[in-house]
């Protein structure tokens, strides 16, 4: 067992982690910009270490600094966590080569995973369908118009390097393509130093949903079920549950195959997940994150697996304590995240608890919330016997939820979760951009 970790990270995703290493008796060492100088999982760490200032390329994106507060710590592993380097290829290539652990997958197949076109191709060579598309290595607008031309319109701009809805773009006709182009590209360039774009027919309103794994290099992968992110509002997820409502077995046993098929070829490590978009009951691969993801507490909530402690377990001790399909349970799951919308200082903060409710937060009285970072605040997670006990448990959490000094997306959540589409449970990716545009007006 190691005996320091260094989490390179910030947030709600830090204090998850170090919380998992103390658990598994591992000393966590916490890094921090100048801005997170009183953040929760500084004082929750072992020991902390200030790598910079506020802004997050000086800081949190700086991998030099964080590797030296590594070595300096005399940490013998690096979890990156969500978002800022957690799919960084030459950042885990560089922890590696200074002799330190890293908690992910090997920088090479972090690299084929992160390039989007690339990964595309890989599922396509493996024979798992994927959606009709096109890389663009030109912004020349004629070279585009003639991909979207084969494709037929609506078409999807997506940044090659990136996620989270930047650089992406819906093209609905001819006359919009060049503008947007630009705009793609210049957006994609901004976020991920990266302004190769792709092309794919854009299908409306599909489902979203994703297939956990966690693996060992040897390729052994085990399922640990199935997470419905179909909730979105301008391409970014705000709701996640499992299991997903109207997903066919059919459509299931297609993506845990194909998840079994591709992570077993990779010889991956760690925490894992591909996505599909579903439309007209047809499966379509969408992307891989070669990382943990936000919403992996709706899978620990439902199966009571501690998934950070055995990706920690699996990427330095390369085993398990998961046997797999067996021990996912029947019942639900259900994840609100919390988002800020302006910056402020919460003044008073009474989270919701009670019986089968989880709260993942970094906020206490008293913290300054700035602008520097992802707006994420907190995460509030249900577990139910069936899908209408944990949609009632949500509400009553919800309501619960007290939160002042801080604008959040609470009230906008209490929509989603009241509504009769989402009670239903047929909606797609799109759905809820009418409705919460309504309500906001």
């Amino acid at each position: 067992m190691i005996k320091s970790l260094l989490v390179a990270n910030r947030g709600e995703i830090a204090v998850r982690i170090i919380r998992a290493c103390h658990d598994l008796g591992i000393r966590a060492v916490a890094v921090y910009s100048e801005a997170d100088r009183h953040a929760l999982h500084v004082r929750l760490a072992d020991r902390a270490i200030c790598i910079g200032p506020a802004a997050a390329r000086e800081s949190y994106l700086n991998g030099g600094n964080i590797i030296s507060a590594a070595v300096h710590a005399d940490c013998d592993a690096v979890h990156p966590g969500v978002g800022f380097l957690a799919e960084n290829s030459e950042f885990a290539r560089l922890v590696t080569a200074s002799g330190l652990e890293w908690i992910g997958p090997a920088p090479e197949v972090i690299n084929l995973l992160g390039d989007k076109v690339k990964a595309k191709k890989m599922a396509r060579d493996l024979g798992i369908p994927g959606i009709p598309g096109a890389e663009i290595e030109t912004e020349d607008p004629a070279a585009v118009r003639e991909s979207a031309a084969r494709l037929g319109y609506p078409v999807i701009l997506k940044a090659a390097a990136g996620g989270g809805g930047k650089g992406m773009r819906i093209v609905r006709k001819e006359e919009e393509l060049e503008n947007l182009l630009v705009v793609a590209a210049n957006e994609a360039r901004a976020a991920f130093s990266d302004g190769v774009l792709y092309l794919e027919k854009y299908l409306e309103d599909p489902r979203h949903v994703e297939i956990q794994i966690i693996a060992l290099p040897d390729g052994s992968v085990r399922l640990l079920g199935e997470r419905d992110c179909t909730v979105q509002f301008n391409h970014q997820k705000l709701v996640e549950e499992t299991p997903s409502p109207g997903l066919t077995e059919e459509n299931r046993r297609a993506m845990e195959d194909a998840a079994l098929t591709l992570f077993g070829k990779l010889g991956y490590a760690g925490l894992g997940t591909i996505e599909f978009l579903i439309v007209n009951g047809n499966c379509y691969f969408m992307e891989v994150n070669a990382r943990l993801q936000v919403e992996h507490s709706v899978t620990e909530m439902l199966t009571g697996i501690d998934l950070v402690g055995q990706q920690i377990l699996a990427c330095t001790e390369n085993r398990l304590e998961v046997t797999g399909e067996a021990e996912i349970p029947n019942g639900y799951a259900l994840e609100c995240r919390i988002n800020a919308t302006a910056p402020g200082t919460v003044r008073q903060f009474i989270p919701p608890g009670g019986f089968g409710v989880r709260v993942d937060t970094h906020l206490y009285e008293g913290l300054e919330v700035l602008s520097y970072y992802d707006a994420l605040v907190a995460k509030v997670i249900v577990v139910g016997r069936d899908r209408m006990e944990g949609i009632r448990r949500m509400r009553r959490a919800l309501s619960e939820f007290l939160l002042d000094g801080l604008p959040t997306n609470l009230e906008l959540q209490k929509a989603i979760i009241s509504s009769t589409v989402f009670a239903h449970g047929d909606f797609g990716t799109t759905t809820f951009d009418s409705i919460l545009t309504e309500e906001k007006r």
